[in-house]
């Protein structure tokens, strides 16, 4: 019996699949790489004693480490240039407390660095994505656990640890957000910090229950000094205005008597340098300056300080929150996965007490447990005995479940072993041991956090391989298949079944609803290319040299992978433009081809080494009203012979008076800005009328805010590029007699230009290396406003991809090709790279490592539903013209 279906090929049904597709699988790496670290259900601990009634915790917002300690830190500007930054801070590190580095994690935001401070945890890396007010999960805190804490500081900050606590606990003083303006000199609100402070002291001399409150155990100060992040941002580390911030932090500091300084982060993105983060600790209960006669703690970060001859203690940033609480003697924060500093044997910790005391850091005398070990034990428990129950043929973590010599699970025969050493007064060996179990606890937990890795890995890559096949159906169009009915049933059955099957685990498993979506798409999508791709193929190989075809997979698989390692050596994108400027016209063009050119023969290879220039030019975000007044001047030459030129001979608006307009407001606007005058509000208003104009006229490179002199440059090397880049595929393919009146299907050397097409994809985006500058976004918004400016970022990015869509519709059109053709020849192999980076992802490491393996994923997944827009853009954009082409050509023939 013969079994007839009929499959039709909507462009807009792929492109929708896709879109959703790519979007919920961005999820993925969340649930595969970073789960929520927060255990409902678990008890808290406390150790007996105190040794602080009150602890002042000051916290230097994007305050780095080395500029902080280093002598001779900041460039000389003047004869004034102190030699030590930040005096007082350096002198209490030599004569009076303890100091170290506090090592971050991603994302490195004020967000998720002042929970893992306060909290002891290290937040969910996606809670970034829900903004900066607002708690994505419920979570414990020294502030909580305190008996009454003052916050001063950021309405950013302080109302994440005031919400949720229990009423009157967290008393909390913020400025108003307009007040958080980048333009302005950002050491007003760190000043307006203090002056809250002060004015609270001196009301307590009146008010007996606020003097009562401030004199109570257990009270902890907070001061949340911004102004270093904000100054960051707008002028950059090593500036004159940053240095000044740190000397007006140094005098706050000095008028406290403070226990605890440190920072959350650092805001400039790539080196490492920028997860150390200062930690200095002193007064009752901290220990004094620890010698180090070898300099065993320091290393070449360290060496410029002059240090050297003192103990740099260093600690993760969770550590901080249970450092705090065992100088208070309260309970800490429930999820917290800091360790006690001092409970490591190969150097002194931060604490000046009895090593008996040190000891019972690891423990509680409640019960005899350990506060360090138990706390993080209680949290291993709860999720190992959640997924026992809930998750199919569970391996537990062997090395705390199996059972020991006495037939109980090592976890308990550990505890007790440690408590026995305790009783014995052995404390040396007690921390010694409790460290290593420390250890054993924190691998158990990771284990249970992500035990369900393996198998998310698995559903994300059938998930990209099998949207690979599936829009290759868009390319090759099997329009029906008609074989036995077992052809399209068998798939068909097998896909229902594996989801039906998948499904009833994932939900006595409670798994999230993500996961539900990870099966749907892969088993569509195979069910799809199994039925109607594989009887094509079968033919395909048995009629084509099945050899040629792999060294070709395997040369458009080295591409991909070429581009993958461009993300992380930008110079690879220089080699690709030499390649295609010298490689491929050598190896490929025949002498019938070269004299076909004319003048772009010499066109191509000088477009391709002038563009290749930009990917090996350094990174600098250094903005100079010079550069500014040339860039203009330079893209209004080139667009008044463009405009003069034979290719548009007629006007139909003038953008050279919104030109002239945008560099007038900018100059201004700059000028203003780096006077820290602030933003004057005529040049606000002119430059979004002049933003507005622009998007009306269509006139994309002219709004004011994000040119500079190498962008401008940059577009118009890019765009001279792909206008050679259309004129050399057309000869190529002329002198090869593939163009056809009536158009043609895709070639084998399609996938070539498939590829040029997704390098220039990526160039478009890396070209300069700064298409997340900051700075001139403060021309329009001076005020923080995170989610505002990354919208007008991701407009400014908008400007090469225009030129790209209109040349990727211009060059389709030129080689016969129905609409969309190439693009789909792109996006059926663009996912390898996704996969790739899906791979290499770790949440692990410092955030240079994490923090780019994260966003490189989410780019080349949003990258490949962007160049869909392109596309789509540029069909729109140049339909009329290929109408009126199309016409002419039938009136000539």
């Amino acid at each position: 019996m013969a079994f007839s279906q009929l499959r039709s090929y909507n462009i807009l049904n792929l492109l929708l699949i896709g879109l959703v597709f790519h979007l919920v699988f961005i999820l993925s790496v969340f649930d595969c790489y970073f789960t929520s670290p927060v255990v409902h259900g678990m008890r808290s601990f406390r150790v007996s004693t105190s040794h602080a009634k009150r602890l002042v915790l000051i916290v230097g917002d994007g305050l780095r480490a080395d500029l902080l300690f280093q002598k001779n830190g900041f460039p000389s500007w003047d004869s004034e240039h102190p030699d030590i930054v930040a005096p007082y801070l350096r002198n209490i590190v030599e004569k009076r407390g303890a100091f170290g580095i506090s090592n971050t994690r991603v994302p490195t935001e004020s967000r998720p660095g002042h929970v893992s401070i306060i909290a002891g945890m290290y937040e969910d890396v996606s809670a970034v994505t829900k903004g900066w007010k607002t708690n994505p999960v419920d979570f414990d805190s020294i502030f909580n656990q305190s008996s009454t804490t003052f916050s001063f500081g950021s309405p950013d900050i302080l109302p994440m640890f005031s919400r949720g606590a229990a009423p009157g606990k967290v008393m909390t003083w913020s400025y108003n957000e307009e007040d958080e303006d980048f333009t302005k000199d950002a050491t007003a609100l760190d000043i307006w910090v203090l002056d809250r402070l002060k004015e609270l002291l001196v009301n307590s001399t009146t008010d007996s229950t606020l003097h009562s409150k401030l004199h109570a155990e257990g009270t902890v100060f907070f001061l949340h000094l911004l102004g270093l992040d904000t100054t960051g941002h707008s002028y950059r580390p090593h500036s004159l205005e940053y240095m000044h911030n740190i000397q007006v932090v140094d005098r706050i500091v000095q008028d406290m008597e403070s226990y605890i300084f440190t920072a959350d982060h650092w805001n400039v993105y790539g080196h490492p340098d920028n997860t150390r983060t200062p930690l200095v600790a002193w007064g009752k209960g901290i220990r004094g300056p620890a010698h180090d006669p070898t300099s065993s703690s320091h290393d070449a970060y360290s060496a410029p300080w002059a240090l050297s001859h003192l103990l740099r203690r260093d600690v993760e940033q969770a550590d901080i929150a249970a450092l705090m609480a065992t100088l208070l003697g309260i309970s800490w924060p429930v999820n917290s996965v800091g360790i006690l500093p001092d409970v490591h044997i190969g150097m002194p910790g931060y604490l000046d007490v009895p090593e008996s005391d040190v000891a019972e850091a690891s423990l509680v005398t409640t019960g005899k447990k350990f506060t360090t070990i138990q706390m993080l034990l209680e949290a291993y428990t709860i999720q190992h005995v959640t997924k026992k129950k809930q998750t199919f043929f569970y391996k537990p973590f062997s090395p705390i479940e199996a059972l020991g010599p006495t037939g109980l699970p090592r976890r308990l025969e550990i505890l007790d072993s440690i408590q026995q050493l305790i009783d014995q007064r052995e404390w040396t060996l007690a921390r010694k041991e409790s460290a290593d179990f420390l250890q054993i606890i924190l691998a158990a937990i990771r284990y249970v956090q992500t035990y369900e890795r393996t198998l998310i890995r698995w559903m994300v890559t059938f998930a990209y391989t099998g949207w690979s096949s599936y829009a290759s159906l868009y390319i090759f169009k099997p329009s029906s298949v008609s074989a036995s009915p077992w052809v399209y049933f068998l798939p068909t059955g097998f896909a229902f079944c594996s989801v039906l099957c998948f499904w009833t685990v994932l939900y006595i498993q409670h798994s999230p609803w993500t996961y539900y979506l990870y099966i749907l798409f892969p088993s569509f999508f195979w069910q799809q290319s199994l039925v109607y791709g594989m009887p094509p193929l079968m033919t395909w190989l048995s009629m084509r040299n099945f050899g040629k075809g792999l060294l070709r997979a395997l040369l458009v698989l080295a591409a991909l992978l070429g581009m993958v390692a461009g993300y992380t050596h930008r110079s690879l994108w220089s080699l690709g433009f030499l390649l295609m400027a010298f490689v491929w016209p050598v190896l490929t063009w025949s002498k019938e081809i070269r004299q076909g050119m004319g003048v772009t023969l010499w066109l191509w290879p000088l477009s391709c080494a002038s563009t290749a220039i930009f990917p090996l030019l350094s990174v600098d975000k250094t903005e100079s009203i010079a550069a500014i007044i040339f860039g203009a001047i330079t893209i209004l030459a080139l667009g008044g012979a463009y405009y003069l030129s034979a290719l548009r001979p007629r006007i139909t608006n003038n953008p050279a008076a919104l030109l002239l307009s945008a560099m007038f407001v900018t100059v201004a606007s700059a000028r203003s800005l780096q006077a820290k005058a602030g933003l004057p509000f005529i040049n606000q208003v002119g430059g979004w009328i002049i933003f507005a104009f622009d998007l009306l006229l269509g006139s994309r490179d002219n709004f004011c805010y994000s040119l500079n002199q190498r962008r401008r440059s940059f577009y118009a090397s890019f765009a001279a590029l792909l206008a050679c880049w259309i004129s050399v595929e057309e000869a190529v393919s002329l002198r090869r007699s593939e163009l056809q009146p009536h158009g043609r299907s895709l070639r084998a050397d399609d996938m070539r230009i498939a590829l040029f097409f997704l390098f220039f994809v990526q160039v478009g985006f890396f070209g300069t290396g700064k298409s997340f500058y900051l700075a001139p976004v403060y021309r329009l918004i001076p005020v923080f406003n995170p989610f505002f400016m990354a919208s007008l970022l991701m407009f400014k990015i908008i400007v090469p991809y225009i030129i790209l869509a209109i040349t990727f519709a211009t060059l389709n059109h030129r080689l016969s090709l129905e609409p969309f053709s190439l693009f789909l020849v792109a996006l059926a192999v663009m996912d390898v790279m996704t996969l790739t980076f899906f791979f290499n992802v770790t949440d692990t490491g410092s955030w240079l490592e994490i923090g780019q393996t994260i966003s490189f994923f989410c780019i080349t997944s949003l990258l490949l539903v962007w160049s869909a827009g392109i596309c789509v853009a540029g069909e729109h954009i140049m339909k009329k013209s290929f109408v009126a082409s199309s016409r002419l050509k039938e009136k000539s023939s």
